[in-house]
């Protein structure tokens, strides 16, 4: 079974080297790794470049954003499994993709997902906050709770199916993807209690409170599109739960 990694890179040169080397480090072999990059212009190509005997495919021109990004890279994607990992983010563990594959081959399912922690950019050792996606359910979804997207790995074939990611959002398409596969199409899904990704503090989401408000707003929109009835009040206890997610 091939797994298919798409990282989106935007002037990440700061960070990709610790993406890449954590792909390489995967004791599993069967592994695309595919690099869709915006025209960097901070020399983020040229470090990719330097591991194009480890990277199956680089690809790098102007996006529309980072959905737009993600899109081109699962179309050319040719793995039976689909995965996304950030271009500031890097892989827990060497076992993540083989614990994932073995998933999908002993288990009737089309997707998975599992847990993943924060740390400080400036810290990568120590953790800020856990983020656990063992309470899960569709029916938390009207109030702001959804699977570690990083986490999530679904089977091409679906993405071929039901499609990719919508472009009319700025923040919260991973959101309606999530809401389309797991509450509209209620594709076979599986959580595994494993940490699968270290991803560091300040992502676009959460970087200040104008953030937050759109996020929340694009929310809204997502669970009114697939009929799911929500509003501000029921979005803002999610922010509760997160406080015992601290560390």
């Amino acid at each position: 079974m091939k797994v298919s990694i798409i990282t989106v890179t935007f002037n990440s040169a700061s960070t990709i080297r610790d993406t890449i080397d954590s792909v390489i480090a995967q004791d599993y072999a069967n592994i695309e790794h595919i690099i869709v990059d915006g025209a960097s212009k901070d020399g983020t190509l040229d470090i990719v470049k330097s591991y194009s005997n480890k990277i199956s495919r680089i690809i790098s021109e102007p996006d529309n954003g980072i959905y737009d990004a993600m899109n081109k890279g699962i179309r050319v994607a040719t793995g039976d499994i689909v995965g996304i990992l950030n271009s500031d983010d890097f892989f827990t563990s060497s076992d993540v993709i083989s614990t994932i594959a073995e998933s999908f081959t002993q288990n009737n399912i089309d997707a998975l997902y599992g847990d993943i922690h924060f740390v400080h950019p400036d810290n990568l050792n120590k953790p800020v906050r856990y983020y656990s996606s063992k309470i899960f359910k569709p029916s938390l979804f009207c109030y702001g709770f959804m699977p570690a997207h990083p986490s999530f790995y679904m089977k091409k074939s679906c993405y071929d199916l039901y499609g990719l990611y919508a472009l009319d959002y700025k923040i919260a398409s991973d959101y309606d993807l999530l809401i389309r596969y797991l509450y509209k199409y209620k594709v076979k899904y599986q959580y595994i209690k494993k940490d699968f990704v270290t991803m560091r503090t300040g992502g676009v989401s959460t970087e200040n409170m104008q953030s937050r408000i759109v996020l929340n707003r694009e929310i809204i929109r997502a669970c009114n599109r697939y009929g799911i009835k929500t509003n501000m009040l029921l979005l803002s206890l999610k922010y509760l739960y997160k406080i015992f997610e601290l560390r």
